[in-house]
């Protein structure tokens, strides 16, 4: 069954910045969707950066600016790295890699990203 493999959180400092990194454990056939998710403590997961097939990109609000999506479709895997600048506090949070394929949706484990004063 299809993994997504996450990878580069950690601690930051104000207006720092991190690569997130997610990989599928193998090709997922039919994908349309891949992005990153995030979650805090006592709020909903919410869509933070996505990438379709066709190279349509959409980003929270928050995020704008900041935040690049990168997606690489490969023989193999399929790979979705997060690019953020300038981060600030208000990024800490479980940030989620995701794709959607058809009616199966995929998430990764989970990565802490935790931005500091």
């Amino acid at each position: 069954q299809v993994q997504l493999v996450e990878s580069g959180g950690g601690l930051v400092q104000t207006g720092g910045s991190l690569r997130l990194s997610c990989r599928s454990t193998e090709k997922i056939y039919g994908l349309n969707t891949m992005g990153w998710y995030r979650q805090t403590p006592g709020k909903e997961r919410e869509a933070v950066a996505l990438q379709t097939n066709g190279g349509a990109q959409s980003y929270a609000r928050s995020v704008q600016g900041r935040f690049t999506v990168i997606r690489t479709d490969a023989a193999d895997e399929n790979r979705v790295d997060l690019q953020m600048d300038r981060l600030n506090p208000e990024d800490t949070a479980v940030y989620y890699c995701y794709a959607i394929a058809g009616l199966s949706k995929y998430w990764g484990q989970g990565t802490q990203v935790t931005v500091s004063t």
